[in-house]
Formats: C-alpha cells, sequence, structure tokens
C-alpha cells in the first residue's frame, strides 16, 4: 500500500501541466482567428493579439515571438514587408505609372531609328539610280522630317513625364528603384 500511495504521489506531481495559450487576432475580412501556437499568427497581426490561458494551464510564460525573417527571405506577400511611400503606394504603384512612359520613350526611340535607316536607305537607293531629282529628294525629306518631329515629341513627352513622376516619388519619399 506504501508502494501505490508513493507512485500516486509521484504522478500527480510529475504529470505536466498542459499549457493551453489561446492567441486571438482580427484578420483584414474581419474574421476572428484562434491558435495556440503564436508561430500561426500572421507577423501582420501580432501587434494586435489578445491571449486567454486556460483554467487548466499551468503559469507559463508565452514564447517570443519568432525573430523577423532576415530580408533575403521577404515574401512580396507579406503584407507587413510592403514599403510604401508616404502616400500610402507601393513598388506595384509606380512601376504601372511609370511603365507606359518607358514603353512609349522605347517605342518612340525605336521607330525613330527605323525611320532614319529607311531615310538613308532610300536616300542611297535614288542616288544609285542616278535620276534623282531634287523634288524627289525633298519629298522624301518632308516625310522623314514629319516621322522624325512626331517620334520627336512623343519622346519629349515620355521623358517629361518620367522626370515628373520622379520629383512626385521623391516628394512622397518612393523608394526610387521602383522607377526602374
Amino acid at each position: 500500500m506504501k508502494k501505490l500511495l508513493i507512485c500516486l504521489t509521484l504522478l500527480i506531481f510529475a504529470a505536466p501541466g498542459y499549457a493551453a495559450t489561446i492567441y486571438k487576432w482580427v484578420d483584414k475580412q474581419g474574421v476572428v482567428n484562434f491558435t495556440d501556437d503564436i508561430s500561426k499568427v500572421p507577423p501582420a497581426y501580432r501587434n494586435q493579439i489578445e491571449t486567454e490561458e486556460r483554467k487548466d494551464a499551468k503559469e507559463e510564460e508565452p514564447p517570443p515571438p519568432p525573430p523577423p525573417p532576415s530580408r533575403a527571405g521577404t515574401r512580396r506577400s507579406d503584407p507587413q514587408k510592403i514599403k510604401k511611400d508616404i502616400v500610402g503606394r507601393d513598388a506595384t504603384w509606380w512601376r504601372e505609372k511609370v511603365r507606359p512612359w518607358r514603353d512609349q520613350l522605347r517605342e518612340a526611340t525605336e521607330n525613330l531609328q527605323k525611320a532614319q535607316e529607311k531615310f538613308s536607305e532610300t536616300t542611297v537607293e535614288l542616288g544609285r539610280k542616278g535620276l534623282v531629282s531634287r523634288a524627289r529628294y525633298q519629298e522624301e525629306a518632308n516625310k522623314f522630317d514629319e516621322e522624325k518631329k512626331k517620334y520627336e515629341a512623343q519622346i519629349a513627352e515620355a521623358n517629361e513625364m518620367l522626370e515628373k513622376l520622379s520629383r512626385e516619388a521623391e516628394e512622397t519619399k518612393a523608394d526610387p528603384a521602383w522607377l526602374e
């Protein structure tokens, strides 16, 4: 009987107290979430966690939140890691704003280069034929000048808008890399 009493006493005191800290948070859709593992709480919601100790849980300090991941391991979808300017716009917003102007600049530059090459080829071809009239040459030169003015205007407009966006990004403390 004495052995049984000793065994029961040891079992009672040796039985682990199962800590049951419950972590509660509300996500951006308004859904209330619960977990007993703090590592399952998204980092963006860790500052608003409510904890609740279950009545049968032993007094235990919750584990500290894990350290933030290194910059190399940053995922784009992690809302806490997305950098924004002072107005709240992120890299995606800025890149979408810059992209059409960069496309226009590239396209107009390519078109201008093609027009110059075409004009050069045309004048060389007319010269080979030997029957180049001043009127024919002037006609080709006028067509080239019109095309050139059109593409130069597109290039100037794109450069002006890119410069304007660059100034706006600087004013709103946006990362300059977002404009590349």
